[in-house]
């Protein structure tokens, strides 16, 4: 059985997670650098305003950019191919006009719109892409269960360590999170 299936036995169905939160943003660093260098990777930051440097620690960076272009030129080529082929089928097969000498599939004539339909499929493709990519539309998380999380946008910082992550153990993490002196320790239901 794999380590990953044997954490699944052990655990209770019903949790997410661990959440902690603190008073001010220092402290809410200081653990995400602790919890990052001990091992966990399934962690995830609530904070009334952006942090810097936060985001590396909870593994957000470059990877998800990069993602998210290949959305973009699948979607800008995808456009590119389609307004191309809409106007040469249109000029030449459906509505052939003979106009000063051109031939019906004159390429230059079809440039601008094609242009256009790539930019504009390139940023559906970008935009929906980061959608996806994000876990967007998500009406419900289970950290919303938490009472005192409605605090999260106003004036409160959270750490929460998931359930599924390799390291995870709830003494253990519990018992990490509690050298910070956050102001609780509450644990998640899903």
């Amino acid at each position: 059985m794999s380590k990953r299936g044997q954490q699944e036995l052990k655990s209770p169905k019903g949790r997410y997670g661990l959440m902690a939160a603190f008073e001010d943003a220092e402290t809410l660093m200081e653990a995400s650098r602790a919890a990052h260098k001990k091992g966990y990777r399934k962690m995830d930051a609530y904070t009334p305003m952006p942090i810097k440097g936060l985001g590396e620690l909870l593994g957000c960076g470059e990877r998800e950019k990069a993602k998210v272009s290949w959305f973009a030129l699948a979607g800008g080529i995808f456009g590119g191919c389609c307004a191309y082929a809409l106007q040469y089928t249109s000029t030449t097969l459906g509505w052939y006009f003979l106009s000063g000498g051109k031939p019906a599939n004159s390429w230059p004539d079809f440039v601008i719109v094609t242009f256009e339909m790539t930019v504009l499929f390139a940023t559906f493709g970008a935009v929906f892409g980061m959608l996806w990519l994000n876990g967007f539309p998500k009406l419900y998380h289970p950290v919303f269960n938490v009472e005192r999380f409605s605090r999260a946008s106003s004036d409160q910082f959270f750490l929460c360590i998931e359930d599924r992550d390799e390291r995870f153990d709830i003494e253990k993490t519990r018992e990490f999170l509690e050298q910070f002196k956050p102001i609780e320790i509450v644990e998640v239901a899903k």
